[in-house]
């Protein structure tokens, strides 16, 4: 039989290794989270800008990117996504887990873009499939009074938090002959035929409300004084 350790020190000394190991590992993760990211941040800010030099602000561009990215990374850790999100999908439905469809994706990241009140970029709330069983919720972004079909589609939920981007019609996962299991197995030739479609409604949610005016100041009126 082992004695305790009577010794406080020689303890700690003991767990030191697993902290280190643990804090290694996990700053070893995040480095490479953030190396796949940081050339794909660079890229989506080009692909913005190039939506229309003359008009897209590149500051903005960027903005949006970096911003895109690093929400998607984080609503995936608060949802508690580990793997497949279509495993995470069946978790949702049975109860054991509460958000992280691709609907929750695009809302979140687009209210956290909206905040930001771009000027030269337009946010719209994108589906595809509505109501079928793989149906999928995006954002798709623009420049100003461009289509939506010539736009950019942001999907945090297709890569379980890391943010996928691709222009609309170079969307192959989510086009027109592509429908159903076999589709997306490459069952169909491609057909160049998107199959997003613009949710008004959504979109109308991602665009900033008009602030209030403030109320006019009420002046008491001064009683009216007889005369005697």
């Amino acid at each position: 039989m082992l004695l305790p350790d009577s010794n406080p020190s020689n303890k700690f000394a003991a767990v030191i290794p697993k902290i280190v190991l643990i804090v290694a590992v996990s700053a070893c993760c995040g480095i490479t989270a953030w190396g796949q990211d940081e050339k794909s941040i660079k890229d989506l800010r080009d692909a913005l800008v190039a939506l229309s030099p003359r008009t897209v602000d590149p500051r903005e561009a960027e903005l949006l990117s970096f911003t895109a990215h690093t929400t998607s990374r984080q609503l995936a850790r608060e949802y508690g996504v580990t793997g497949d999100p279509a495993v995470h999908n069946y978790l949702i439905n049975i109860g054991v887990k509460k958000r992280g469809i691709c609907a929750d994706y695009t809302h979140d990241i687009g209210a956290r873009l909206r905040d930001l009140r771009f000027k030269t970029l337009v946010l719209h709330w994108g589906t595809a499939w509505e109501k079928e069983s793989d149906e999928n919720n995006a954002l798709i972004v623009t420049a100003r009074n461009q289509s939506f079909d010539d736009g950019i589609v942001l999907d945090g939920w297709r890569r379980a938090g890391r943010l996928f981007w691709i222009h609309v019609k170079d969307d192959a996962e989510y086009e027109a002959g592509r429908h159903g299991f076999l589709g997306h197995l490459g069952g169909h030739a491609r057909t160049g035929i998107t199959a997003w479609k613009e949710d008004l409604q959504g979109t109308a949610s991602l665009q900033l409300q008009p602030l209030p005016l403030p109320a006019k100041p009420q002046t008491k009126r001064q009683p009216t004084r007889r005369k005697t």
